[in-house]
């Protein structure tokens, strides 16, 4: 039933005009004419969303969380360990720019334009070869699109959202913005494991290039999956690890990737 009323909806909006009352009422529920007007509209707009629009909303996003979160500043002892970490790192085609934030997430994203940012907690655990293991992996999901496609897919989700929530008077207190939404949509995506593969493989000749330890990629990742198996069965990163069963077999791909490179510098 609840199916076949949203099907409902949408065809009665369809001959809804822009100008007319933006709500009206099916079982007793009141829609959000508009509301579903605009997600349909984003929805599509998502699918078409332009390398042009995708790096603007990137650039708006990293706005949106680097006033959210607090930056460590390069007055700090995370700062400045970011800092002299990454003052040599280039990838071409992209400008990349370094942040930490003092959060106690173990956590690193990338965005589509350039950004880079590491949670404290993950620089708190991790050496300096790790942290910049991680760090390459993270360039590694822009370098592949992987992020672009994140960032169309979340937009989608935040489209989709907003029109589930159209039948819904608190619809509106999901997020007080897009940005915020996407943040939210953000959090939640996963890469596939052939995208996971494949950043593990940039991050492991990032550190190769740079000068690191051949074990870097390996020795980040079997410290994540160390930290999964003893935190609490109820914390969000055990259940974030514990639904990704093939971290194990990430680490010892590394791991015999790496072994291959010592053995051929022998």
């Amino acid at each position: 039933m609840k199916g076949r009323t949203f099907l409902l909806s949408m065809a009665l909006v369809a001959g809804v005009s822009m100008s007319a009352s933006a709500q009206f009422k099916i079982g007793g529920k009141s829609i959000n004419t508009k509301k579903l007007v605009n997600a349909a509209a984003d929805a599509a707009k998502a699918i078409t969303l332009s390398d042009e629009d995708v790096a603007k909303m990137a650039r708006e996003y990293i706005q949106w969380m680097d006033t959210h979160n607090e930056v460590a500043g390069p007055d700090t002892e995370m700062g400045q360990r970011l800092a002299n970490l990454t003052k040599n790192v280039k990838v071409d085609g992209l400008d990349l720019n370094f942040k930490v934030y003092n959060v106690i997430d173990v956590n690193a994203f990338a965005c589509g334009d350039g950004s880079v940012r590491v949670c404290g907690g993950l620089m708190k655990i991790m050496d300096d070869n790790e942290v910049m293991a991680v760090i390459g992996h993270e360039i590694g999901h822009v370098v592949h699109t992987d992020s672009k496609d994140a960032m169309k897919q979340a937009y989608l989700t935040s489209a989709a959202k907003n029109a589930a929530g159209a039948a819904s008077n608190t619809a509106a207190k999901l997020t007080d913005s897009q940005l915020g939404d996407l943040a939210e949509s953000l959090a939640g995506a996963q890469y596939s494991q052939t995208q996971e593969n494949e950043a593990d493989d940039y991050g492991f000749e990032f550190s190769i290039a740079n000068g690191l330890d051949p074990y870097s990629m390996c020795n980040s990742l079997n410290k994540l999956l160390e930290l999964s198996e003893e935190a609490p069965k109820s914390s969000k990163f055990r259940q974030l690890f514990s639904s990704h069963p093939e971290t194990q077999k990430r680490v010892e791909r590394m791991r015999a990737k790496a072994d291959e490179y010592v053995k051929n510098q022998k």
